[in-house]
């Protein structure tokens, strides 16, 4: 046991600290995510781990002790948004990582367009203007259920919440551009297939290069020998 007063680690650190495909890995999900410290993708690591453990001792159980826990670990991940709603319990063991980030707050107020970039949601997160559902939530690696996902805005209270805010009115003008690209690829209209015709492939025909006028000259002599 221990001192209950004292908290204790709800995650794992890495067995060996110097590994370089691990150490590039994170580097890359800090930049990719906006994360500010490696402790968060430990956090996240140890939380897959986590499902992997209760799957593996699932299969280990007796087979009507199993296949309740079985579909209650099915439906706790459907609803945390890790799994489809199609999906088996083998493809517990084929999450990753990136499955789990993508289902922070952070990433998805940066998805929404709330945000500009990852590190500006997390901002907006941490200073209580992000409203989850009816709750306030101020911690960027929560993981958003799938029935809430919908409900997040901004609080009524916050200067964000008005359209013409100036950090809004730049995410909104984006936007449209973005609309405007999709609709003028969308109205270019495909240009037909040309016909196989004689004229056609004649024209794809490779041209002959064109003589030099000393290959002219060569020419003309060997004509004049000959005809002597």
């Amino acid at each position: 046991m221990g001192d209950p007063k004292r908290f204790r680690k709800r995650y794992k650190t890495p067995t060996h600290p110097w590994i370089t495909t691990r150490i590039e890995e994170e580097k890359k999900l800090l930049k990719e995510y906006g994360l500010s410290r490696k402790k968060e993708i430990w956090k996240m690591d140890s939380k897959l781990k986590n499902f992997f453990d209760q799957a593996k001792q699932i299969v280990s159980m007796e087979k009507e002790k199993a296949e309740e826990k079985k579909r209650n670990l099915i439906q706790k991940l459907q609803r945390l948004g890790f799994l489809s709603k199609n999906s088996e319990f083998d493809d517990i063991l084929g999450l990753t990582i990136k499955d789990i980030m993508e289902r922070r707050l952070q990433t998805i107020v940066f998805k929404k367009g709330l945000a500009r970039t990852m590190k500006q949601a997390r901002q907006f997160i941490t200073h209580r203007h992000i409203l989850v559902g009816d709750r306030v939530i101020t911690m960027p690696s929560y993981i958003v259920p799938v029935d809430v996902e919908n409900n997040i805005s901004f609080i009524q209270l916050s200067s964000l919440s008005n359209p013409e805010h100036p950090e809004r009115k730049k995410e909104i003008e984006k936007q449209k551009k973005e609309e405007l690209i999709v609709k003028e690829e969308k109205g270019k209209k495909k240009k037909p297939k040309r016909k196989l015709t004689l004229k056609n492939v004649k024209s794809r025909k490779k041209k002959e290069p064109k003589k030099s006028k000393e290959d002219k000259k060569q020419n003309k002599k060997q004509k004049d020998k000959n005809e002597k």
